[in-house]
């Protein structure tokens, strides 16, 4: 069963991953779940929403916004699935818990930072 995302969740995600890419910071996925307040299952949703996000920015040959949410943890990185799911788009290749990953998050987080992105997306999210 697909998990879908409504216009209004969806629009909200991109601000926030706007607002932390012009402030230069990081954010978890617990703190993007409180913020967009997501339905149940809201872990599913908000996982499928950054990958979908991590295709259009891919697509679009642009650095991945998606890489911004990170897991609480001592590791700072985005969870497993994240690793897994640029892999998918040939953007990353290696093992997903090694200095390799850590590597590439911080060159892709560097990227966006640096980088300029065009109007919001309006592409359809589910």
């Amino acid at each position: 069963m697909p998990v879908r995302i409504s216009r209004q969740h969806w629009d909200e995600l991109l601000s926030e991953l706007d607002v932390a890419r012009r402030q230069r910071h990081l954010l978890t996925y617990r703190a993007l779940l409180e913020r967009l307040q997501l339905p149940t299952p809201a872990m599913q949703t908000l996982t499928a929403a950054l990958e979908h996000l991590a295709m259009l920015d891919a697509r679009a040959e642009q650095p991945l916004r998606s890489s911004l949410v990170i897991s609480q943890g001592a590791s700072r990185l985005p969870r497993t699935g994240f690793f897994e799911c640029v892999e998918r788009l040939g953007r990353f290749s290696g093992p997903v818990d090694g200095v390799a990953a850590a590597s590439w998050h911080a060159s892709e987080v560097a990227r966006v930072f640096e980088y300029s992105y065009p109007g919001a997306y309006h592409a359809d999210p589910s």
